[in-house]
């Protein structure tokens, strides 16, 4: 029975341990943050409550001993006063009165000594008294420059936590950069690789299909085309009146032409040797190339 009770406390005990490193892994900072500082400010007010109990007390002990003290000095008055009374009428020869003062005086002689020694007492209890008074100021004021000290750091631990969240979610928006959200989903680095991938492959197709022979009679067709249309614009300038556009040189002709001559310059076409009335056609300009 005593083994199954020992299991069960070390098995509380563990779950106890487990729930409170749960609790304070998932707790949130701020929340015990503000928890601590109501704490510390109700421990801050309990004591001044303490303190003032404390300095209460010692106001009224000495209170107290004011009271005794002014209560020592009539009696102390009155005994004397007493024993002054019992002398006069001793003098008078009046015994019985002598008597009776003498008797008086003896009384307050009794009250004087008991009052003297509660004025004693009355002292050192002030004198405790005065002492608990003035280390209850001090834990006072050292408490609450604690608590002041405690409610500036407060403000920098909630900056600090505050610049840890914005941390966290900066870190975690950076991770998710290289991390795909779902399986469905590429990374930005594989659209990257994909996209550079089909740029590169496009430039090689398209450098290869530039070498190519049908590129370069595309080249020359295309050439021939522009040629018969800025001679048209030529001739329509012509019938208009309007001055001739000047063409730019053409660096296929002279290789041509030297080619076919042998190395020698071959002689420009008729249309070129001066003002022609009428622009050639194309076929005329290609059978002149050919020659």
């Amino acid at each position: 029975m005593r083994g199954m009770w020992k299991v069960i406390r070390r098995r509380w005990k563990y779950l106890t341990a487990k729930l409170s490193g749960r609790f304070e892994e998932t707790a949130d900072p701020k929340v015990q943050l503000e928890q601590a500082m109501v704490e510390a400010q109700d421990q801050h007010r309990r004591l001044v409550e303490q303190a003032a109990s404390v300095i209460a007390n010692q106001k009224q002990t000495e209170l107290q001993l004011n009271r005794s003290m002014q209560e020592l000095e009539r009696i102390n008055g009155t005994t004397r006063q007493a024993l002054s009374m019992a002398d006069d009428a001793a003098r008078r020869g009046d015994t019985a009165k002598a008597a009776e003062y003498n008797q008086t005086a003896e009384a307050f002689a009794n009250r004087l000594i008991a009052t003297e020694k509660r004025v004693e007492d009355l002292k050192t209890m002030h004198l405790q008294a005065a002492q608990a008074a003035q280390q209850a100021r001090t834990a006072v004021q050292q408490n609450a420059s604690l608590l002041q000290q405690k409610l500036a750091e407060r403000q920098k631990l909630l900056s600090q936590l505050d610049q840890t969240r914005m941390q966290e979610q900066l870190n975690t928006a950076m991770a998710s950069l290289s991390q795909t959200v779902d399986q469905d989903v590429p990374t930005f680095d594989d659209v990257r690789a994909k996209i550079e991938a089909q740029y590169a492959k496009a430039l090689g197709t398209a450098e290869l299909s530039g070498q190519s022979v049908e590129s370069r009679m595309l080249e020359v067709e295309q050439a021939g085309v522009n040629a018969e249309a800025q001679m048209r614009l030529d001739q329509m300038r012509l019938q208009m009146s309007l001055p001739r556009r000047a063409r730019r040189a053409r660096p296929s002709w002279p290789p041509v032409l030297a080619r076919r001559s042998g190395g020698r310059a071959s002689p420009l076409p008729p249309w070129g040797r001066g003002r022609c009335p009428k622009a050639p056609s194309w076929g005329q300009t290609r059978a002149w190339r050919l020659r």
